[in-house]
């Protein structure tokens, strides 16, 4: 993950919502790119690590604390779906560039991190990879919408 990346706007809802129900339409974008050839429990795990870091560098994501009606409190969640994609190894290189040329906020996911077992060793197994060789598993990104639109070309959507 890049560390000298600022900060998206906050996200806001581009309308409010129209009687009747219709669906809030968010400025920004939080979506998961798959590489397609993963396991599907590789898949679940690859998803949960990425969304876990967008939360702490845009903190606008997060909505509110949840509760039920008997006032037990639970976590807050992202305030706006994640929309999960999937695509070829060749896709997901192309998408890394095109997220970073973008300076957007991102989460990277290599092959080498199924074979550590804690967050120190997965830091040091993308530390040693320069980053045009990082064999991506999983990218993660948020921003507005039509720039995650064009870090996704060609990425279709998770079955």
């Amino acid at each position: 993950m890049r560390t000298d990346q600022t900060v998206a706007p906050a996200a806001t809802a581009s309308a409010a919502p129209a009687p009747g129900g219709a669906p809030v339409r968010f400025d920004t974008k939080i979506a998961v790119l798959l590489r397609e050839d993963l396991e599907p429990w590789q898949r679940l795990n690859v998803t949960a690590f990425l969304v876990s870091g967008l939360g702490t560098v845009s903190p606008e994501v997060v909505g509110e604390p949840y509760a039920d009606a008997d006032g037990v409190a639970y976590l807050p969640m992202f305030r706006q779906p994640v929309l999960v994609f999937e695509g070829t190894k060749e896709l997901m290189a192309a998408a890394h560039g095109r997220a970073l040329s973008r300076s957007l906020p991102s989460a990277v996911f290599t092959s080498d991190l199924f074979a550590t077992g804690n967050d120190r060793d997965n830091r040091a197994a993308v530390r040693a990879v320069a980053t045009d060789r990082l064999d991506l598993v999983g990218l993660a990104v948020h921003g507005p919408r039509n720039a995650v639109d064009k870090v996704l070309k060609g990425a279709r959507m998770h079955p």
